[in-house]
């Protein structure tokens, strides 16, 4: 009865293709978690002794354990790992208001068809797999750092491009579905607007947090432009969204 990562990505995905839905999620029965998968720990303490034996393994660990993993002094789960998983959880916040957005007023103003398009965009299980690649990418990476590397220079090479190409990859990714909902917001069933906020701002901080972790791998002077375009068009998007643009001090109000 443990809530995982997969499992929420999956049961996601059914409420998705669930037509008509009205009203706010918040106040329905309609949850991302049903009851019979959450899961009550009084225990708020728990250690894992050892990272997961394979990258695959991130997915399959309660949301409870990656944190504890993650909290953990190992070197995997790590940065660019929590950065691919608030980057999923964005995307289905995101994805929840197009689920919501199918009403049949929705269907006749064409509206119900963009949300349908923001839902592909999403991709939850891409996003979610940039967990299992990162950690693959750093493990490798600690590979040539031992003494007994035996890897050619064309092979460290290698890995180490691919280290620097997974969190920009993120990057693009978070880029490219904020731009998409911030596209599909005008259409948006207005009950739920927010929620696709939360799902932008969301991304936002895992784009930012994936390009900390490209500036660990020393990025050429071009890959760096590039990221800080994307970012600032982030910046631009989300200050627009929370119309802190040009505001002057209202004294709190």
């Amino acid at each position: 009865n443990r809530c995982r990562i997969d499992s929420l990505i999956q049961h996601h995905t059914r409420v998705n293709r669930t037509k008509g839905i009205t009203g706010h999620p918040h106040s329905s029965t309609v949850r991302l978690v049903s009851t019979q998968h959450h899961h009550h720990n009084n225990n708020n303490n728990i250690k894992m002794t050892s990272s997961p034996s394979s990258a695959a393994a991130l997915k399959q660990l309660s949301i409870q354990e990656f944190c504890a993993a993650l909290a953990n002094k190992q070197p995997t789960p790590g940065g660019g790992a929590a950065a691919a998983v608030g980057a999923t959880i964005g995307a289905a916040a995101a994805s929840m208001s197009a689920a919501y957005t199918q009403r049949k007023k929705d269907q006749e103003s064409g509206a119900a068809q963009h949300a349908q398009e923001l839902q592909q965009i999403m991709d939850l299980p891409s996003l979610l797999k940039m967990a299992d690649d990162d950690q693959e990418a750093y493990e490798a990476l600690q590979s040539t750092w031992k003494k007994d590397c035996t890897l050619t220079a064309d092979e460290i090479s290698n890995i180490q491009a691919r280290a620097l190409r997974v969190p920009t990859v993120l990057l693009e990714a978070c880029h490219q579905r904020i731009q998409a909902i911030q596209q599909f917001l005008p259409r948006c069933n207005p009950n739920i607007t927010s929620d696709a906020k939360v799902g932008l701002h969301q991304l936002a901080g895992a784009a930012r947090a994936s390009y900390q972790t490209v500036l660990v791998n020393n990025p050429p002077t071009e890959e760096k432009r590039k990221c800080k375009a994307l970012l600032l068009e982030i910046q631009q998007i989300e200050m627009e969204l929370l119309q802190l643009e040009n505001q002057e001090d209202d004294g709190g109000n």
